[in-house]
């Protein structure tokens, strides 16, 4: 009998006997065990070795699930691997280490931070024209915010734009939502939190992020022009880092747009009292923001300001 003969007679013997718990243990993952009966062991009440016991819960679902990165967790995980299921990792980057155990894990991290920038940047390269809508994952299909980016979304699509939003609920699930309506190219560029928000229901093309930083770079590179409605810190995060590029010269200038006079006069009233006034910025700066309440004007806006790669100065006429 020849070698060759000899292990295909080995594999071949190996896959007429019974699987044993060991051995599916190398094939599947620790949750497709979830529920199987081991023949002996388990017959007499013991648990599978190194895992929670799992006898009372067999043939149940698992439950809900959260998404860090490209992994689906269920809730009990963290117990059952001994980590803590909502630990971000912007927020294993950002906390201090009482050990220098960075040393070992940041180059690794620092891969898995350059492949969100490739998968973003191969994702998003050939989307065409784009204009960033930001505003609060917290508002209903019913408040005037949701119904005003809803029909922005639907006039940018229209026009020929596709809508890259943080792809959550409230303004961002609007906007979307509208493009779809306008047969438009419907964008999320979604982040992985804490408590799991998930892409919404109109997204053609979804993106997931781990780190803010990456996932800001896609809404600044890939965009025309942002519109900004009501919405809470993330929102002025993004208002107040595109209003710092532009004045600083990193980008050409774009349009930036608040939709909702009343919600921002007083932002912008501060602005011009206590930044402008105290000489924190110069007059030229607040012509980098435009305040209107009129979904057609921001469209005029867009218009006039054109594609990003044809203009030649950092700032808007």
């Amino acid at each position: 009998m020849t070698q060759r003969d000899a292990e295909a007679t080995k594999t071949a013997g190996a896959e007429d006997r019974p699987a044993s718990p060991d051995d599916l243990r190398g094939r599947v993952s620790p949750d497709d065990l979830r529920g199987r009966v081991a023949p002996a062991e388990e017959a007499q009440g013991s648990p599978v070795s190194g895992r929670a016991d799992v006898s009372d819960r067999t043939g149940e679902p698992i439950g809900e699930h959260r998404r860090s990165g490209r992994l689906v967790l269920s809730a009990d995980v963290g117990k059952k691997m001994g980590a803590d299921p909502t630990m971000t990792e912007d927020r294993k980057l950002l906390e201090p280490t009482e050990r220098p155990a960075f040393l070992n894990t940041d180059p690794w991290r620092a891969l898995r931070i350059l492949a969100e920038f490739v998968e973003g940047f191969d994702a998003l390269a050939t989307i065409g024209p784009a204009i960033t809508v930001f505003g609060s994952a917290r508002v209903d299909p019913g408040d005037p915010a949701y119904v005003m980016a809803r029909e922005i979304g639907r006039l940018l699509a229209e026009e020929g734009y596709a809508v890259i939003t943080g792809g959550g609920p409230g303004v961002m699930e609007a906007a979307n939502r509208g493009c779809q309506e306008g047969g438009g190219l419907s964008v999320g560029c979604n982040i992985e939190l804490p408590h799991e928000q998930s892409i919404n229901a109109y997204v053609d093309l979804g993106v997931e992020f781990r780190y803010f930083f990456a996932r800001k770079t896609m809404f600044v590179k890939y965009a025309d022009g942002f519109v900004i409605l009501p919405g809470g810190y993330g929102t002025m995060d993004e208002l107040f880092e595109a209003l710092t590029l532009i004045q600083t010269g990193k980008i050409k200038g774009f349009p930036v747009i608040l939709v909702g006079s009343a919600f921002f006069s007083g932002l912008v009233e501060w602005i011009k009292v206590k930044l402008l006034g105290e000489g924190m910025v110069s007059p030229d700066d607040l012509d980098l923001i435009q305040v209107t309440d009129d979904p057609q004007e921001v469209i005029e806006i867009v218009r006039r300001a054109g594609r990003r790669g044809d203009r030649t100065t950092t700032r808007l006429d």
